[in-house]
């Protein structure tokens, strides 16, 4: 039986496409093995599909002061070692490593034992976890055509995303039933990402009585962000986060508003759903979203709100010239050349394991 570890972690983005491909590797014979931190949200996705979960000490690595920069270099040390007893136990043929700062440990131990391993870079340039990582790696995929410039030549394989196949199987019933939606009116779902987005959910909700005009809304808040003085609001429904549901909620979807991460935003597209992003600020990150944003709207996919411009006025008169438009919107996804990320990172995998 080949062996395969799996690793990424801190958010769903690090964590759902190493899920899209583990069906594809059972498939091809990878007996799949996964390393994440100790308590990440990875850890409960992957238990609940019976993978077999190592979990290791992480730390972040922060640009910024924070006292906790002299500690998480001993928790990153830490957490290399246990990978690298974990790689010895395992003796896997190869890593997969989707990123996230649980990651580096586990692609430098593999880099100490001759393990090859392959990273996935989801935005247009590299995080600071696959910067480090890269040098250590095999190969690098890339998610958009412009990243294949930030990376190194001989390395760099331009795969796509991996998306959830169940992601397609949607029922458009299941998801009116279990959001409570009639039908009558279009849907709009919000989402601000697995961790929330205070920003675009104090938005949505000033926006509310005039969006409820024309949509139902289905918003997913993060954990923790719901607001009770909304619940029983008519056409309004918000959960904290959803997983094995969110096929049938995208199956009723006719629009999205959602912040730009790369993952969410490739889904979007693959489903041929218009979207309004809201990225990230520069201030507040590395900016990555906000090219993942204009990537999309320069090819006609989405509309780019920046977060600096958001009140309820300007989200709602975007969410209104998109939906207006979105014949227009729908039929660029689907001119666009859809490449099979999950056969051709198979491949790759196959190949870095010989």
């Amino acid at each position: 039986m080949k062996k395969i570890v799996l690793t990424g972690g801190g958010t769903a983005g690090h964590v759902t496409p190493n899920i899209a491909l583990i069906p594809e590797l059972q498939k091809a014979g990878y007996e799949v093995y996964y390393i994440g931190s100790y308590e990440g949200m990875e850890k409960g996705l992957i238990e609940e599909l019976g993978i077999p979960y190592t979990g290791i000490s992480s730390g972040k690595l922060r640009r910024y002061f924070s006292w906790k920069n002299f500690s998480d270099p001993f928790r990153v040390i830490k957490g290399y070692n246990e990978a690298v007893e974990a790689l010895k136990k395992i003796k896997p043929d190869v890593v997969f490593s989707k990123g996230g700062f649980v990651s580096v440990p586990v692609v430098f131990a593999a880099s100490k034992l001759h393990i090859p391993s392959i990273i996935h870079e989801s935005d247009m340039s590299p995080g600071l976890a696959n910067k480090l990582c890269i040098p250590k790696a095999d190969y690098v995929c890339a998610n958009f055509p412009e990243a294949l410039a930030s990376l190194p030549q001989g390395k760099a394989v331009l795969t796509g995303t991996p998306i959830r196949r169940e992601l397609f199987m949607g029922s458009r019933e299941k998801g009116l039933s279990f959001t409570g939606m009639s039908g009558d009116k279009p849907i709009l779902l919000v989402m601000g990402g697995s961790l929330g987005a205070v920003r675009v959910n104090e938005a949505v909700r000033k926006a509310l009585p005039e969006l409820l005009k024309t949509f139902d809304v289905v918003h997913l808040c993060g954990r923790g962000k719901t607001d009770e003085s909304y619940n029983g609001t008519i056409g309004y429904r918000q959960f904290e986060y959803v997983d094995k549901e969110m096929r049938d909620i995208f199956a009723i979807t006719d629009l999205v508003v959602s912040r730009a991460g790369a993952n969410a935003i490739c889904e979007f597209a693959a489903l041929k759903i218009p979207s309004v992003l809201i990225p990230l600020a520069a201030d507040a990150s590395r900016g990555d979203q906000i090219l993942n944003a204009k990537s999309f709207e320069k090819q006609g996919f989405a509309k780019m709100l920046p977060e600096e411009n958001v009140t309820n006025e300007t989200l709602t008169k975007a969410v209104a010239e998109v939906y207006l438009n979105r014949d227009t919107y729908i039929r660029n996804m689907k001119e666009s050349s859809q490449s099979d990320s999950i056969k051709i990172i198979t491949e790759l995998i196959e190949k870095a394991a010989k």
